[in-house]
């Protein structure tokens, strides 16, 4: 295929050429991408003409948008980067919005708070919406109106074929199911159409207790035992983490233990501080930032690190606790051990549970634990021989042990760098649903840079 056309526009770039690592530049530092051509797309023909030219070559794909959740390092082929297709529109009427596919989440609740309404955004504004959404997508407000998958109306994707393809569950509603939950490996989708909530504002924010002065199992314990009382429209997690020292830590944090129990509800503030009363009376709060907020500063509930960095995550949809198996994981990777590790238990349910077209699996999931670290190799940034991968998996293997009897799967949304291992992200009926639509969409398994099905 003739690439003249886009080379011209400096939309191909190859290793060597001026703008090729910082096109490559994203969030994710640990695993590099060293693909042998970039395509720097700006619309929906731009990758049909990358589509079709790794078609040709017989070159496998990767999209990257924003770099949070890279699969692997990677070298050779084709990556598409998508990070232009940054438009939003927001229809109020309709109560709907179109994401391109390099869109960030922050910009989509900046777009939306203008007509009072919301997205079902994640934690972090820079995310790429689109990408999120693929994997599912377990945003702030999850139990109450469910995965943002499960908002989506339409999807623009190029399919293998170099098909350019409007798909809604009524057009071609076995595509439409896998796309929603089967991340990237049906398609390169340019735009979503996603419905939006009204919602303006939120009670919630962060409950910070110091884990050398409060009994981190009893805030755990406190924490499982409150979910069982609160109502649907409660979406909370607790997170477990020794401060780094890093210069972007604020001094006094730097070093602390902190068990964070982080709270989002939209009913009202007084109602809100009803329900939180068991919460503050675990202990002494380091922190306590709970108070009634707009939308638009629901990241800070959260507060989920900004700078691109090297990390390694694993996850485990579970389905019950056992917080006897819980504390001795924090005991694991608490202060005793040889870095920081970000513990996260993610009360799930409420209308997370509900049926919906679309493949994300693990509905009957209770809670998600998720563990991510830091890594790095000589140079201090990438895991260039995976060396630490593999002392985080040892790790991990010893952790997730523990709860063994209740795991169910993992989470594509948190899998982080795993690509190389894509067992238990699907159930075995969803799975083999996907495998279907990935023979009939990608024969070839052009995009097999991601947590491939096959």
């Amino acid at each position: 295929m003739d690439l003249s056309a886009l080379t011209d526009r400096r939309l191909v770039l190859r290793p060597g050429d001026a703008a090729y690592d910082d096109e490559l530049a994203g969030f994710q530092t640990g695993y590099a991408q060293r693909p042998d051509i970039v395509f720097a797309v700006t619309g929906t023909d731009d990758v049909v003409a990358a589509v079709t030219y790794a078609a040709d070559a017989g070159l496998p794909i990767g999209v990257q948008a924003t770099g949070h959740g890279l699969p692997d390092a990677s070298a050779g082929g084709v990556l598409i980067s998508t990070r232009r297709l940054d438009e939003v529109a927001v229809d109020p009427a309709a109560r709907t919005a179109r994401v391109g596919a390099g869109v960030r989440w922050g910009q989509v609740v900046a777009a939306a708070a203008e007509h009072g309404l919301a997205p079902l955004n994640g934690s972090a504004p820079s995310v790429g919406a689109v990408s999120y959404t693929l994997g599912g997508g377990l945003g702030v407000l999850a139990r109450e109106f469910g995965y943002a998958a499960d908002h989506v109306r339409s999807l623009d994707v190029v399919t293998a074929d170099g098909a350019v393809r409007h798909v809604t569950a009524e057009s071609e509603p076995e595509l439409f199911w896998g796309l929603l939950g089967g991340g990237a490996n049906l398609g390169i989708v340019t735009a979503l159409e996603i419905g939006l909530v009204p919602v303006t504002r939120l009670y919630g924010g962060a409950l910070a207790f110091d884990g050398r002065e409060v009994d981190p199992g009893a805030v755990l314990r406190a924490y499982t035992a409150w979910t069982e009382t609160v109502p649907d429209e409660v979406t909370s997690s607790l997170a477990a983490l020794v401060c780094p020292d890093l210069p972007m830590v604020p001094e006094a944090l730097r070093g602390r233990y902190l068990v964070t129990v982080r709270v989002a509800y939209t009913g009202t503030a007084a109602e809100g501080e009803r329900l939180v009363a068991p919460l503050r009376a675990i202990g002494p709060a380091y922190e306590d930032s709970l108070r009634e907020l707009p939308y638009t500063e629901s990241h800070t509930i959260h507060s989920d690190p900004d700078f691109p960095h090297a990390y390694y995550g694993e996850s485990r949809m579970l389905d019950a606790l056992d917080g006897d198996a819980l504390e001795r994981i924090l005991a694991l990777t608490g202060p005793a051990a040889d870095r920081m590790h970000v513990v996260q238990l993610n009360h799930l349910g409420g209308a997370l549970a509900r049926p919906a077209a679309n493949a994300v699996p693990h509905r009957d999931a209770h809670w998600l634990l998720r563990i991510v670290s830091p890594v790095s190799g000589a140079d201090g940034t990438e895991d260039t021989d995976g060396a630490d991968r593999e002392t985080l998996r040892k790790l991990y293997a010893g952790a997730f042990g523990e709860v063994a009897p209740q795991v169910l799967g993992r989470s594509l949304n948190f899998t982080f760098a795993g690509g190389d291992r894509p067992e238990g992200l699907y159930d075995a009926g969803t799975h083999q649903r996907l495998a279907g639509l990935k023979v009939t969409y990608d024969p070839a398994n052009l995009f097999r840079r991601n947590y491939n099905v096959r």
